[in-house]
């Protein structure tokens, strides 16, 4: 069953399992979303479902939005993000539907997306893992990107690694293992390290890796 919720970041901890060994978890504060839309093949030519995070007030809302939510007669959201699942899932989301973070359980495997953290300009050596020069004999090229390239073309190839903003980029990371999933604080614990900032948007869906 494909399985989809909106959470924000609340930091790293650690627990102790059965056996007492520290295991390292991200906390997240999954929901409580709602279904705000669905979308099927016969009008829209695929099949998904928005789900609504976060309140918001009223007043801050364009009126399509408003409208838009109160179709689905949920209150205003914040976020709004839109998955894929089957046409045969759709019935299981109809709009409005409160999404918990007991949707998952312990021991599933959830594949998590959010924006990474902006580290801002950054050299070839942190950004692109390049070695770094010769510090002896006279040299005075430690950290630089090396060769651009031959002479001939008097230009630099496209896709040439350089140094550039670091950071700040849509990343997923895949067969992250549920620890623990609670209903009624709407907390989960992930184990390991998740993208993204301390309060940031953070997606979490069923993984697709098997």
């Amino acid at each position: 069953m494909s399985k989809a919720i909106l959470a924000r970041k609340v930091g790293m901890t650690q627990i102790y399992d059965e056996e007492g060994h520290a295991v390292p978890v991200t906390v997240l504060e999954a929901g409580p979303c709602y279904v705000t839309q669905v979308k099927n093949a016969a009008s829209d030519g695929y099949s998904s479902i928005q789900i609504g995070f976060k309140e918001k007030k009223e007043q801050h809302l364009t009126r399509p939005l408003r409208g838009h939510l109160q179709r689905a007669g949920v209150k205003p959201c914040l976020y709004l993000r839109e998955f894929r699942i089957a046409e045969k899932e759709l019935t299981d989301y109809p709009p409005g539907r409160e999404l918990r973070a007991d949707i998952f359980s312990a021991g599933e495997h959830v594949d998590i997306s959010a924006i990474s953290r902006g580290k801002g300009f950054a050299g070839s050596i942190k950004r692109l893992g390049f070695a770094r020069g010769p510090r002896t004999h006279g040299s005075r090229y430690h950290r630089g990107p090396g060769s651009l390239g031959a002479v001939d073309p008097g230009r630099v190839f496209k896709g040439r690694p350089l140094p550039g903003r670091m950071g700040g980029r849509r990343r997923t990371v895949q067969n992250l293992r549920v620890v623990q999933a609670d209903g009624d604080k709407n907390i989960l614990l992930i184990r390991g390290s998740v993208p993204g900032p301390r309060g940031g948007l953070v997606e979490v869906k069923a993984t697709t890796r098997k």
